[in-house]
């Protein structure tokens, strides 16, 4: 599948569309528009991407294993089957205590940047 979006009207297993890979991040996107994206993602356990902030909202939802999610500083372990929005503009850290998968969905209208 390499970096293509996924194919259109075909049915997937989203949990199954990204593998574990040890010591590794995996990140595959669904889709890519310039008013958004749509990523599935696996992290090995012991994995943790770096502090950042975006200027656009970001829904994750846990579908498979446990994440915790650091927005600003107050941590919350999610599980599969839930979801948490981490806000625009916030400081977040996601970390894999054990090895989990999710899915990551951006909108990126309705925001300016106004950090300027």
């Amino acid at each position: 599948m390499g970096n293509k979006e996924f194919e259109k009207s075909m049915t997937y297993r989203l949990v199954d569309t990204v593998d574990y890979v040890p010591g590794s991040v995996v990140i595959k996107s669904i889709l890519k528009k310039q008013t958004g994206t749509v990523t599935v993602s696996s992290f090995d356990a012991g994995e943790t991407m770096l502090t950042k902030t975006s200027p656009f909202d970001n829904l994750i939802q846990i579908i498979d294993g446990v994440a915790e999610i650091i927005i600003e500083d107050t941590s919350s372990m999610v599980e599969a089957g839930q979801s948490i929005i981490i806000p625009a503009h916030a400081r977040n850290r996601i970390k894999a205590n054990s090895k989990f998968k999710m899915l990551s969905t951006i909108i990126k209208s309705g925001y300016e940047d106004i950090s300027l």
